[in-house]
């Protein structure tokens, strides 16, 4: 956005963009730690500079006294003088020694303040900031007012005129360090908000191309900061999305394909009944024949509505704690007789105490799926064998046969919905079996695999184990 765009819509910098807001908190945020450790260092400073002045003022004041109590009135005059001889700190000392009517007894002070407490000058001492006559020049001064016993009043002080000349130095320097941070808080805060909002200008911009159509595009990946977990999170979703809409057209052009031909058988045969002289056999076959093509066709529907039910997630409520084992054997013992029909020889290997969470019906369609289409495409004089038991840390179901089996290019498309082999296209069936066999996985947090099992298939349907068994 252009400086003047922003001055031209002030809310739209600051009300509508994220950014932006960030921006104020952090300078603001800045702004106020800037103060704040400028204060402290402040008061570290020139604060305890003062504290130290005021008690060397006080113990030197102390000390005149004392020798004054000890040696007399005189002799606290000859020392005042002979402090302001010996030059040590005599560009900064400040003593005046006054009598009872206020006159100068010894001092190097040309003017100087009265007591701010005047009715208590002659019996307490005062600490005061003034600015006095110092050498001809009107120079700040930090003095120390002591009333003395009998009259009088003994004053004792320090120029102040270069602790002023720091304490404008340090303020200079927190004023230019406050500057220059605020300047690096403010270039810190934008460059902050420039990528922000670049990270969700890619973001954007992906979510553009995908409302356009574009299902393909991807947000690129850089480093594994928050936004580069986000921005693979989203292209994970970005290609589940994909996927599903793949399947859908997919689906789309199989049900088409597929409602054709026995909607086409349908009309054909009820329209040759109408064609031919209309007898009670005729009309009576004809209708029992289209009424299994649309038996067909209703199957058919509820199969694709099985699959959408079960990817939906709708059937989660209903999992409970089932015994994995149990369900296989009550699956293998059912398709017993069916196998023996076929002269397919059916072993089932199915332990107890191999519990998963899940929704019963769901599974056992699922191991019935796997098991029914071993015996119909394995071939009569076959092999077929179901195994129940742990699989890499994981609970599963292995069906598998000697039989022609699948081949490999062809193993990551039988899941497909509608997708059938060109050799099996003559059997019964409408290729949804192994699509509601991996829908269900899914939906179960596990997966279908489909192996060369040399000679034959093995189909692997692995599964979580149950919460207690993980431990």
């Amino acid at each position: 956005m252009r400086l003047a765009d922003c001055l031209r819509q002030p809310s739209r910098l600051w009300g509508a963009s994220i950014a932006a807001k960030l921006v104020l908190g952090y300078g603001l945020l800045g702004t106020i730690s800037i103060a704040v450790v400028s204060v402290v260092f402040y008061t570290g400073t020139i604060g305890v500079l003062d504290q130290n002045l005021d008690g060397k003022i006080v113990a030197q004041a102390q000390r005149l006294l004392h020798r004054a109590n000890a040696d007399g009135h005189a002799h606290l005059i000859e020392e005042v003088r002979r402090l302001l001889a010996d030059g040590i700190d005599s560009d900064r000392e400040i003593f005046q020694l006054l009598d009872s009517e206020g006159n100068t007894l010894a001092g190097n002070l040309g003017s100087w303040p009265q007591a701010e407490d005047e009715t208590e000058a002659s019996t307490r001492p005062q600490m005061i900031s003034a600015d006095v006559v110092r050498e001809g020049h009107l120079k700040p001064a930090r003095l120390y007012l002591r009333p003395l016993d009998g009259g009088g009043m003994l004053i004792v002080g320090r120029d102040l005129s270069e602790q002023e000349a720091v304490r404008e130095l340090i303020w200079d320097a927190l004023l230019a360090g406050a500057g220059v941070s605020l300047l690096l808080t403010v270039a810190g805060a934008l460059l902050f908000r420039r990528t922000i909002e670049n990270k969700l200008g890619e973001i954007r911009g992906t979510a553009a191309r995908i409302e356009a159509g574009d299902l393909s595009h991807r947000i690129a990946i850089s480093g594994d900061d928050e936004f580069a977990r986000l921005n693979r999170d989203i292209n994970r979703m970005l290609d589940r999305i994909e996927l599903l809409m793949e399947g859908i057209r997919h689906v789309s052009n199989a049900i088409a394909h597929d409602l054709r031909t026995p909607l086409s058988r349908i009309r054909g045969r009820l329209d040759d009944a109408l064609r031919h002289e209309a007898s009670v056999e005729r009309l009576a076959g004809a209708s029992h024949d289209a009424i299994d093509d649309i038996d067909d066709l209703i199957r058919l529907f509820e199969r694709l509505l099985q699959i959408a039910e079960v990817e939906s997630g709708m059937r989660t409520s209903m999992f409970e704690r089932l015994d994995l084992g149990r369900v296989v054997a009550d699956i293998g013992e059912m398709y017993e007789a069916s196998a023996e029909d076929d002269n397919i020889t059916l072993s089932v290997d199915a332990p107890e105490s191999l519990y998963v969470d899940g929704d019963r019906n769901l599974l056992a369609s699922a191991i019935a799926s796997l098991l029914e289409n071993a015996i119909k495409y394995a071939g009569p004089g076959s092999v077929v064998r179901i195994r129940a038991g742990l699989h890499h840390g994981m609970a599963a179901i292995a069906v598998s046969d000697n039989g022609p089996g699948i081949p490999a290019e062809e193993l990551d498309k039988v899941t497909q919905r509608f997708y059938r082999l060109d050799k099996s296209r003559h059997l019964p069936g409408n290729g949804l079996g192994l699509s509601i066999v991996a829908a269900t996985a899914t939906a179960h947090g596990g997966r279908l695999a489909l192996e060369d099992n040399a000679p034959g298939l093995v189909a692997r349907l692995v599964l979580p184990l149950a919460g207690s068994q993980l431990s």
